[in-house]
């Protein structure tokens, strides 16, 4: 039988990326769940300026249906059935209504108030963790090296071929897995560069005190209506980038990829490369 490849650890993660990268995990985390309390106070999104009560592009109410009570979830036309998880939430004689269930709030209970108190505590947890990131980035080159993709790597052909090995669940070995992919590349700067701080100009343009500084940011985004849909529409994106994340960290070596953002060491095949053998 066939030796295993021998393996070297490399310093894949440095020290302010694992922390702040696990405080992320903490503040987005509790965000979520907070804004999901905020949400909850009026389960309805719409664009504009105003509220349009009898014109949501989204909801989730209780409706009566054939004298009995079911959860109704609207996506423009469409309307899904979601009893017991939204609108019409909770265990089969328990349920009560509300957008998102208990389970998935912070608070468990409701409260508007309290929901307000976690989630700004976090938003500051997260903007300024966020910066420390940024700003040790780009003065250590981070940045430009690790997360901006080669010209070579932005070609159609190039890209198309990362996806289809990304589809078939093929991971790099060896020297190509000391960076990261075109793939993975793009999707982190989406992330960072459009989807968070996106979330974090129109939660300020919905401060009533950050429009009294900074009146036309709610003008930006079409209002402070259309400011809440953008909000709750990039949550969703970061939800989506964390369960695929996710997924992929596990099929493409759990505990390996675990390693490397606790301790910073990652383990390859060996080509050769400087490294400490595994």
């Amino acid at each position: 039988m066939a030796d295993k490849p021998a393996k070297v650890m490399i310093c894949r993660h440095s020290g302010v990326t694992r922390i702040t990268h696990w405080l992320n995990v903490l503040a987005v985390s509790l965000l979520l769940m907070s804004g999901l309390q905020i949400f909850n106070a009026h389960p309805a999104l719409y664009w504009g300026a105003a509220s349009t009560f009898a014109e949501p592009w989204v909801s989730m109410k209780k409706v009566e249906v054939g004298g009995e009570p079911r959860g109704i979830t609207t996506v423009g036309d469409l309307r899904f059935d979601t009893t017991g998880l939204f609108g019409w939430s909770g265990a089969e004689g328990a349920r009560e209504q509300r957008g998102f269930p208990a389970w998935a709030t912070i608070p468990s209970y409701r409260s508007l108030a309290d929901g307000r108190r976690w989630h700004f505590f976090f938003a500051w947890l997260f903007v300024i963790n966020g910066l420390v990131y940024w700003l040790w980035g780009l003065a250590r080159g981070h940045i430009a090296k690790d997360l901006l993709p080669s010209r070579a790597q932005l070609r159609p052909g190039h890209i198309l071929h990362e996806i289809v090995t990304h589809a078939r669940l093929r991971f790099p070995k060896g020297e190509p897995a000391r960076s990261y992919n075109v793939i993975q590349k793009l999707t982190y700067l989406l992330v960072i560069v459009v989807l968070l701080p996106l979330m974090v100009a129109t939660g300020l343009s919905m401060s009533p005190g950050f429009n009294a500084t900074l009146p036309g940011l709610i003008d930006l985004f079409g209002g402070r209506q259309s400011a809440r849909t953008i909000h709750f529409l990039a949550a969703t994106g970061i939800v989506l980038f964390v369960a695929v994340h996710l997924v992929l960290v596990v099929v493409s070596g759990f505990w390996n990829n675990m390693r490397s953002m606790i301790t910073g060491r990652y383990a390859i095949e060996a080509t050769g490369a400087d490294g400490d053998r595994a």
